[in-house]
């Protein structure tokens, strides 16, 4: 094929091995289509024309002006070199400077007495203005006004760009591989682009990076989002119909069964919502075909009540669930919420059992020998209708008797792999629900989670607290820190417990770590770790409160013992990492202090709060930080305080971050294939293509119709790739 030649052309071909290997290792393009597909960051215009005498400060300017003077000075002992140029243009002054090796070039074409046009941003060094290596072009005495115009008026592509390969070299390099844009192939069907008035993507190529106007910076942007989009929601939508034709065994709930016994005991009704998100739940599981649905919902709005109920009606239909968590922590968490909810239920083939009850069985890698072959052979004869474990769960050896519903809880910590592997052990595929706490932007799960039905959870249970949230200056005012121990003081004299956070363990492995800090962080202390700040409260503000820790690298019994005598009482106040995250539920903890707030992210924030006020007393936040009152850091936080609905906090989070973090590139270590598409602003965008993808795709599933949509798919979407989408 054409494209092959043209668009899949390495780029050391056309542009050397140097230049190549620098946009390889830190670009990540290797092809001319990858540099075709890198994208202006934004355009600077070189500006209108700028009067000497009224140039803004930190601001890009142009200015056509006369030189004055010019002379070379030497610094750094007759080592260094500077050109410093003065030009006048009756108005009033301005000082160029050029270095190093730059200054020759400047300095034969920028004679006393000639003209020239110059652009850059204006600073200030010994109080005079000047440009720092501006760009220019000489005004030889037949320049007329077209020619300042053209200059002044020109959209100059400004690329995202890395350590030895700056932008200007870039937009030299895309020059070089603009002629192949003309070959390349088109993935929006003819019907789709005279519908919505596109041009072709040779044409949106050109305009992206050598626009003419600022209409064409906005044409050119348009179709390259739908080229996304589409391409995005076809790669979904065909896994959608795929999965919608394999078999499934229906699990329909049994009347007077295990889940009508649950239902009884249950001390409260079920809200409206978890009525409405189990009707949807059970109404997939009762078809042919395996059910994949995404459960998202609030910290404390009752998921795991909802799954629990899903795996009861599943174990009444005579299969077995099997729920997946992140850690051992939290497998450990929910398999002892799950038998104290369901009490003599969960104690099948035992004394005192209950005449419905099934067994409940905990797998994770640490266990026992013994323990580990007990819980392995429940699995395999269908003793244990229930298993709650971590990624122990995919091993080999493991085998079930008639898997029939796999939930896995916090999806982002899963790979598609992990998911597939455990969905492989059930005689047909088992029906799948996927639980997340972190609430998606509907656009977001769309991208994202296309492949599955979302129901959401956005209701509190009744007698649920509020829980106040109040940011702590500490730089600013210490006393605000003081207080805040007193607070946490006040929560464990009332007979409540509380948690402090650390974004760091703090012991010999982490010295590294300590010693290195990204660059961004130079400036900044290390994190505050869990270990320093134990010592710290123990031997100060909290001290006679019973303090102990808990961080990830701790062994898992030992870990589980700390967790168990909190959830006793028997701790006052737990200094921890963010292994807390997630699952631990503690209703008598009513406090949360989080050091180092601002090296949170805004959702992981909103998970950690709520581990507080799962109680019938009102939970306490505080953030506490260093950061500057103005910062962006500080106004995240503030964005924090100021509301308790997810949805809200996860739109600002994601329009804070990165767009390839929204698909979670971090964890899958490959990059995410939108350049041009914002899943935040672009929901029309997404909306529309969906439904576009779902038409093609429903009438040509095999897109034998579609060769042009079939090879993007095929390039922007390897099967890597593709599969990340899942959220992998």
């Amino acid at each position: 094929m054409d494209r092959v030649s043209a668009l899949d052309e390495p780029l050391k071909k056309t542009l050397g091995p140097a230049t190549a290997k620098v946009m390889a290792e830190h670009l990540d393009l290797h092809t001319v289509g990858d540099l075709l597909h890198h994208y202006p960051r934004r355009y600077e215009e070189r500006g209108q024309l700028t009067k000497l005498a009224e140039l803004p400060l930190d601001e890009d300017v142009t200015v056509v002006a006369q030189v004055a003077d010019s002379r070379v000075l030497t610094f750094n002992h007759g080592r260094g070199q500077r050109l410093e140029i003065t030009l006048t243009d009756g108005s009033g002054r301005l000082q160029l400077v050029f270095f190093g090796r730059g200054i020759h070039k400047p300095h034969k074409e920028l004679p006393p007495g000639s003209r020239g046009m110059f652009a850059g941003k204006v600073s200030v060094f010994n109080r005079k203005l000047q440009l720092a290596h501006p760009t220019y072009v000489p005004l030889g005495t037949d320049s007329g006004e077209d020619a300042v115009d053209a200059f002044a008026g020109k959209l100059i592509p400004i690329y995202p760009a890395c350590k030895g390969l700056e932008s200007w070299k870039i937009t030299k390099a895309v020059d070089a591989v603009l002629p192949r844009a003309a070959e390349a192939v088109d993935p929006l069907p003819p019907a789709l682009r005279e519908g919505r008035g596109f041009g072709s993507l040779p044409e949106a190529l050109l305009k992206v990076h050598r626009p003419e106007t600022r209409a064409d910076i906005e044409d050119a942007r348009q179709r390259l989002k739908w080229d996304e989009a589409f391409v995005l929601q076809v790669a979904l939508a065909r896994r959608r119909h795929a999965d919608a034709q394999l078999p499934a065994v229906p699990r329909r709930p049994v009347a007077g069964g295990l889940l009508d016994a649950f239902d009884a005991k249950l001390p409260f009704t079920l809200t409206d919502g978890q009525q409405k998100v189990t009707a949807e739940i059970f109404a997939d599981l009762a078809t042919e075909h395996p059910m994949h649905r995404l459960l998202q919902g609030e910290v404390g709005s009752g998921k795991t009540l909802v799954a629990l109920r899903a795996m009861l009606a599943v174990v009444d239909a005579g299969g077995q669930a099997a729920m997946l968590a992140p850690t051992e922590v939290l497998a450990q968490q929910h398999h002892r919420s799950v038998t104290e909810m369901m009490g003599e239920l969960a104690q099948g083939g035992m004394l005192g059992g209950a005449e419905h009850a099934t067994k409940v069985v905990l797998l994770t890698g640490s266990m026992g020998a013994a323990a580990r072959r007990r819980a392995l052979l429940d699995l395999v004869t269908g003793e244990a209708g229930i298993v709650i474990g971590t990624h122990a769960l995919i091993e080999d050896k493991v085998q079930f008797h008639d898997l029939g519903l796999v939930v896995v809880d916090e999806q982002h910590r899963f790979g598609v792999e992990q998911r597939d592997a455990l969905r492989s052990k059930g005689k047909q595929p088992p029906h799948l629900l996927v639980m997340t706490a972190t609430p998606i932007p509907r656009t977001v799960a769309m991208t994202v989670f296309g492949d599955l039905e979302t129901s959401v959870l956005d209701q509190l249970p009744a007698g649920r607290s509020p829980i106040a949230s109040h940011v702590v200056p500490a730089q600013d005012k210490p006393h605000f820190l003081a207080r805040a121990w007193e607070r946490v003081r006040e929560e464990v004299e009332k007979g409540h417990q509380a948690y402090v956070v650390c974004p760091r363990i703090g012991d010999d492995e982490d010295e590294k770590a300590k010693k290195k800090p990204a660059a961004e962080d130079a400036e900044k202390r290390p994190p505050l770790a869990v270990v320093e700040v134990a010592e710290q409260l123990t031997g100060g503000p909290l001290q006679g409160l019973r303090i102990e820790v808990l961080h990830g690298r701790m062994q898992p019994d030992d870990k589980d013992a700390v967790m168990r005598r909190f959830g006793a009482g028997e701790v006052d106040v737990l200094v921890a990492t963010t292994v807390i995250e997630v699952g631990v539920n503690v209703p008598n903890a009513t406090a949360m202090v989080i050091m180092d707030a601002d090296r949170f992210g805004v959702s992981q924030l909103h998970q950690l709060r709520g581990r507080v006020g799962r109680g019938s007393a009102p939970g306490l936040c505080l953030l506490v930080t260093d950061a500057p009152e103005a910062s962006p850091a500080r106004a995240r936080l503030g964005a924090v305080a100021a509301t308790l609905d997810g949805f809200e906090l996860s739109r600002i989070d994601l329009e804070q971050r990165r767009e390839g973090d929204v698909l979670g590139q971090a964890q899958s270590g490959v990059r995410s294939s939108l350049r041009m598409l914002a899943v935040i602003e672009d929901e029309e965008v997404i909306a529309a293509a969906r439904e576009e993808a779902v038409a093609v795709v429903g009438e040509d599933p095999g897109l034998a119709g579609y060769p042009e949509l079939r090879t993007a798919l095929d390039t922007l979407l390897d099967t890597e790739r593709e599969q990340y989408l899942d959220k992998g």
